[in-house]
């Protein structure tokens, strides 16, 4: 059990955490206690929701911000004329049109306002915090949950299939912080019929993919955050930035992977790399490179 990312895949019916809770059971297997070697998950996935889960194990715990920035690939399953207050297929319905009118040409059409940068409501039964407790603990007990608009941004969707006027098959491109339970209720409703999901996979993450039922990939060193520049760095650099001190910003290798174009960049980093050794991720001020976040036991 190494530190590092593990890409896992979450099967339907388990919460994310059920997978954290495991490989927890796993490190102390092996000898080890939770404090020597932390784990978190980089994103959860709905318990009806499948496909891929990142797990951070030691100091990849303090990387899981810089993944929300990364484009993640879902293919979901949207039925038609009935809207749901979970926006899957396990919430109360409520049958609101008909789905006479449905065809591919207006469902291209009520998809397209979608794309690019929009207000998204998140649902009820969301982990968005409210009051500092998690919204859909405040639903499942039947409170009233109003949760404001955030800043989403979807880069592109297109539809795979239809069976129409019943379900439609979508596959979408979105940053994170995404919820696509919401966009098929947005849609629902934009053409007057209401809809949920009834099925959703996540199929990658970045330049990562899932690996399947029972699949498990382990990733260490210049195989996290392909998508920024690295630096080689010898050991008295590596002092001296532990020192708060900068250090020349000399030659950066290009990424190993390239966002999709036009998807917004994250913020600009670089990955320290010591003799192979993820150590710390740097940014660059005045010519020089200076510490953002410090992985010094390396991954």
């Amino acid at each position: 059990m190494k530190p590092g990312i593990y890409l896992a895949h979450k099967p339907v019916g388990v919460t994310s955490f059920s997978l954290v809770r495991a490989f927890m059971g796993e490190v102390e297997a092996a000898g080890l206690t939770r404090k020597q070697l932390p784990v978190c998950h980089g994103g959860t996935l709905d318990p009806f929701a499948e496909g891929l889960l990142l797990l951070l194990a030691g100091p990849a715990t303090h990387l899981m911000d810089g993944l929300h920035a990364l484009p993640k690939t879902y293919e979901a399953e949207v039925v038609w004329g009935v809207e749901t207050d979970t926006g899957d297929g396990l919430g109360q319905p409520t049958p609101l049109g008909s789905t006479a009118h449905l065809t591919p040409a207006a469902l291209d059409a009520a998809l397209a306002p979608f794309l690019g940068w929009s207000d998204q409501v998140p649902p009820a039964t969301s982990a968005k915090k409210v009051g500092g407790e998690p919204a859909y603990k405040k639903a499942h007990r039947g409170e009233a949950v109003e949760l404001p608009p955030s800043r989403v941004y979807l880069h592109e969707a297109r539809w795979l299939a239809h069976d129409l006027p019943h379900r439609s098959h979508l596959r979408l491109t979105c940053r994170g912080g995404y919820y696509v339970r919401s966009l098929a209720r947005d849609l629902g409703r934009a053409l007057g019929c209401g809809a949920h999901l009834s099925r959703l996979r996540r199929t990658a993450i970045g330049p990562w993919e899932d690996p399947g039922p029972n699949g498990r990939v382990a990733l260490h060193g210049p195989a996290l955050l392909p998508w920024y520049p690295s630096r080689a760095i010898a050991g008295d650099e590596v002092n001296a930035l532990k020192h708060g001190r900068t250090i020349p910003r000399g030659e950066l290798r290009l990424p190993e992977w390239s966002l999709p174009p036009g998807f917004p960049p994250p913020e600009p980093l670089v990955r320290a790399l010591q003799r192979g050794r993820f150590v710390a991720l740097l940014r660059e001020q005045d010519g020089a490179l200076q510490v953002h976040t410090h992985l010094w036991a390396g991954l």
